[in-house]
């Protein structure tokens, strides 16, 4: 597989930035048999942390978060990269953004082995259309 880029949902949710909130959400979403693409977590300040869930499948995600009580914000869209590793690989997927003038909001990425790599990356929700099509993005 050289690189596949695919839009994406996900769902951010705010919790205490406390020790096992992450385990105890993942814990779960994986009881209720719900795949992620991507999840990433971060301290927003004031005692709080967010984290953002990318699930294979929204619906199925929805469902669990309301039963194991995790409240979810409105649903967003990201882009998920996955490619083979080589020197470059993301910086070449954020040069054809920036070459259409859309600024990245974030980006986290990863070398998943065996010579494969991943990411996640968001833009503005104005500028979700114009990326996918700069990106490729199905």
């Amino acid at each position: 597989m050289a690189q596949s880029i695919k839009k994406v949902d996900y769902y951010a949710a705010q919790v205490p930035n406390k020790r096992g909130e992450a385990a105890r959400a993942l814990s779960a979403l994986a009881e209720s048999n719900v795949n992620l693409l991507a999840f990433t977590g971060f301290p927003t300040g004031n005692g709080r942390s967010q984290l953002d869930f990318v699930p294979e499948d929204g619906a199925a995600f929805r469902a669990a978060a309301r039963r194991a009580g995790i409240k979810v914000r409105p649903r967003k869209t990201g882009f998920v990269v996955m490619g083979d590793d080589r020197p470059g690989a993301i910086a070449r997927v954020l040069k054809r953004l920036a070459d259409a003038r859309i600024n990245v909001t974030a980006v986290d990425a990863v070398c998943a082995g065996k010579g494969r790599y991943g990411a996640i990356l968001w833009v503005r929700p104005t500028q979700v259309r114009k990326a996918a099509k700069a990106l490729g993005a199905k």
